[in-house]
Parts: C-alpha cells; structure tokens; sequence
C-alpha cells in the first residue's frame, strides 16, 4: 500500500488534470445579434425627381347608363307572312342538303350494282308512300318501313314524290335521300324507271341478315 503523502500527490495531479481537460473545452460560441432592416426612405424623399403633371381642364365624359327594358328599333318589330316565309326557307338550308343525290352505292359495292338496282334484278317485297307527310311524319314512317322490310327482302321502293307542290322545294325529295345514305341498313338506291314514278320514287336495296 502507498503511503498518505503519495495518494494526496496522485489525487492533486489528476485535479488539476481534469482542470486543463475542462478549459481546453471551449464555451459554445453566444449567437450574433439579428441585423436591424434599414429604416425605410420617406415617401417624399423617394418621389423628390417626380413632377406632377399640369391639369388640363378637361371633363372626362360619362356614357349614359343603358335603360333596362329594351327598346326595338327598326327590323325588329313583327315579321310578315312573306318575311316569314324567307326566314324559314333561308334556314331551312342550314339542315338540307344543297344537292340531291340521284343514286348512292356505299363504298365496297360491286360496280353493276346500281344498274342492276335499276333493271329490277332485285324483286320489290316492300313500297312506301310518303306523300302528305312533313318531314317529321316521313322519318318516323321510313324508320318503321325499313326494318320491317328486312324480314321480306332486299328491295323496296320508296315513293316520296317530285315535290312540285311544296313552294318549288323538294323538301321530302331531299330529306329522304339523306337519310337513305346515313341509314346502316342501305347498301344502295337509285331514282325508279319513268313506269314506277321516275325521279319521285327510289329503289332501295338492303342489307340481309346473314351479311350481319
């Protein structure tokens, strides 16, 4: 065992080692004070370049405020019956077709079909008559006719007249035929034969079920 004076000369060496560890340990570093914004400029020293501009003596003009219940002027009154006559037929336009097909083969068709379409290859199981119908009446009518007929064959015929009694329009002449090439269940028409109603009647030919 160490004498006394030997321990008291160990236990001062290592106090005064841990005193040198201690300051050897740097205190954390204080935060540096926040940078104060600079104050900001006087609004008249900011604008001291500026001129103000010379008034010019001028009103500025107000338009008047529109009335709320409207006011016709000319062309606006009622129309009459010639005018509305014009209107109807110039409109009318909008939803006819400019021309009027004589015949329609859908692509893929063999060349002779409308020919033979003509010459009565098909034998007619069907016929419709439309006249006396609006347009609206007609459709509903040509629907129904079309997929009844189905059931008896491949051709029909369509009389839907020359239209020299609607005003000089062919409006079911033209109607029909645009319908006829949108419908999905007509391969072919063609105007009939002068005995059969000429150009105010159609031989149609028709898709059959096996084609499906």
């Amino acid at each position: 065992m160490k004498p006394l004076k030997d321990q008291l000369k160990g236990a001062q060496e290592r106090v005064r080692a841990a005193a040198r560890t201690r300051s050897a340990v740097k205190a954390p570093a204080e935060p540096e004070p926040p940078i104060k914004p600079d104050t900001e400029p006087d609004f008249r020293t900011l604008f001291k370049d500026v001129r103000p501009l010379k008034a010019s003596g001028k009103v500025p003009h107000k338009p008047p405020r529109p009335s709320a219940k409207p006011r016709f002027g000319h062309g606006h009154g009622p129309l009459t019956d010639a005018q509305q006559t014009a209107m109807l037929q110039h409109m009318s336009a909008w939803f006819e077709p400019a021309e009027i097909d004589a015949r329609h083969s859908r692509d893929g068709m063999p060349g002779n079909t409308l020919r033979r379409l003509k010459h009565g290859h098909w034998p007619v199981v069907a016929e419709l008559d439309l006249h006396g119908l609006d347009r609206y009446a007609a459709q509903d009518r040509l629907v129904v006719f079309l997929h009844r007929a189905r059931e008896r064959g491949v051709c029909v015929r369509i009389i839907h007249g020359k239209g020299l009694s609607s005003n000089g329009e062919p409006v079911l002449k033209k109607m029909v035929r645009q319908w006829l090439k949108s419908h999905p269940d007509v391969l072919a028409f063609c105007e009939a034969d002068d005995r059969c109603g000429g150009s105010g009647a159609l031989m149609v030919l028709l898709k059959t079920r096996h084609r499906e």
